[in-house]
């Protein structure tokens, strides 16, 4: 375990981490601290405290976003599968059916490829 100094809305605080943790300790903190920031000098909360519970409570509100986005792709990735299964199973699809089918898979693999790159720079948050 190695000790690293940070520096919160002006504040020093000396963590501890595991090995080869520090940058990203270090960049968890630089996240704490802009978000802290961005909440006090808005105006509108001066106590340390309760800019750092509003500040937890948006980054927790972030990370549950990206929890739900990633059941969602979850969930596109399932449905895609289904559809492969079906298609296999079904071989005398009409040539209709097939294009939709076809379509369909393109446009969730469109949304799921938005979806990786949206989520791209949140995993970097934990």
């Amino acid at each position: 375990m190695k000790q690293i100094d940070v520096q919160i809305m002006q504040q020093s605080y000396l963590l501890t981490c595991p090995d080869g943790q520090e940058e990203r300790v270090q960049e968890a903190a630089r996240r704490v601290d802009d978000a802290m920031t961005r909440i006090r000098d808005s105006g509108k909360v001066r106590s340390r405290d309760r800019v750092a519970v509003l500040a937890a409570l948006n980054m927790a509100f972030d990370v549950l976003d990206r929890d739900a986005q990633q059941a969602l792709m979850a969930n596109v990735h399932s449905e895609m599968q289904s559809m492969d299964q079906e298609q296999a199973s079904a071989p005398e699809v009409s040539e209709a059916a097939q294009a939709e089918l076809q379509r369909q898979q393109m446009l969730a693999e469109q949304l799921l490829l938005r979806l990786d790159q949206a989520l791209e720079t949140d995993e970097k948050l934990l």
